[in-house]
């Protein structure tokens, strides 16, 4: 009886550590590549159309505690509400998205956090598949076992596309408003998080030299949930929201995308 079981129990164990192996290979790998974030810095490369990883800081970055609070919250309310209290996946989401996408009968939108895409964006590929998706979540939760949440918000900060060829709060504060991140007004930093996630169409209220009705009701929207999340006071909410950005009111040299005035580096700000 035993001789007669012998060979497929062998074949068995054999395969459960074919697979053992393998997955505890694939974790290395991934923890491998996660790690690369802390020591490295994922800068856009405008040839290969992708982000490209560097030991060097780029001009163009900035420290987390160089970025407004208000421009550092009203990006997390848009992006990822839950961002400090998940663990790299938002478990609570992903139920509204499932029970969303059942009754619809088709997948009706994502659900990622601030974590997952900064390992999409940074080490991943664009590609749309179960395997990608399920790399992503599982480096989502892996760095953030190696990496804090400020240094996440961070890379993440630096990385987001904010307008044609821009790329992070330093060459969007820059480009829209003249500033530094760190002097961004409460509305800027509305307007900013209302980029996201479509920056090259929302960006039109840039062009056009006025807020359009969905800019508006979005950046009003923003402003009201940095209240209720008590960033900012109803007092302060109300003045951002009387507030005219300054190319709103400003003729002549903003129109359109200067691409020289993204070229420019370590520039003086006003």
């Amino acid at each position: 009886m035993f001789k007669k079981i012998k060979k497929p129990l062998l074949a068995f164990l054999i395969i459960i550590d074919l697979i053992f192996f393998s997955c505890v290979g694939i974790y290395f790998y991934l923890n491998s590549q996660v790690a690369k974030l802390d020591s490295k810095y994922p800068v856009w490369n405008q040839k290969s159309k992708t982000y490209t990883l560097q030991t060097k800081r780029p001009p163009n970055w900035s420290k987390l505690k160089e970025i407004a609070q208000a421009t550092k919250w009203a990006i997390i309310i848009s992006e990822d509400w839950a961002f400090y209290d998940h663990f790299g996946l938002d478990l609570n989401q992903l139920k509204i998205v499932f029970n969303e996408s059942l009754e619809a009968k088709r997948f009706v939108r994502g659900a990622s956090t601030i974590t997952q895409q900064v390992i999409k964006n940074s080490l991943l590929t664009s590609e749309r598949s179960l395997l990608r998706k399920a790399q992503e979540m599982l480096m989502a939760i892996l760095v953030e076992k190696k990496l804090s949440k400020d240094k996440i918000l961070e890379i993440y900060l630096n990385l987001i596309e904010l307008g044609p060829n821009i790329f992070g709060v330093k060459q969007a504060s820059k480009f829209y408003f003249n500033k530094h991140p760190q002097n961004l007004s409460i509305k800027e930093a509305a307007f900013l998080a209302m980029l996201l996630p479509s920056p090259k169409r929302y960006s039109q209220s840039f062009r056009n030299k006025k807020l359009t009705p969905f800019a508006m009701e979005q950046v009003e929207s923003i402003l009201l949930k940095l209240r209720q999340a008590k960033v900012i006071t109803e007092d302060q909410r109300l003045t951002a929201k009387n507030e005219d950005l300054s190319f709103e009111i400003i003729d002549g040299n903003l129109e359109g995308f200067d691409d020289d005035l993204l070229s420019v580096e370590n520039e003086s700000y006003e």
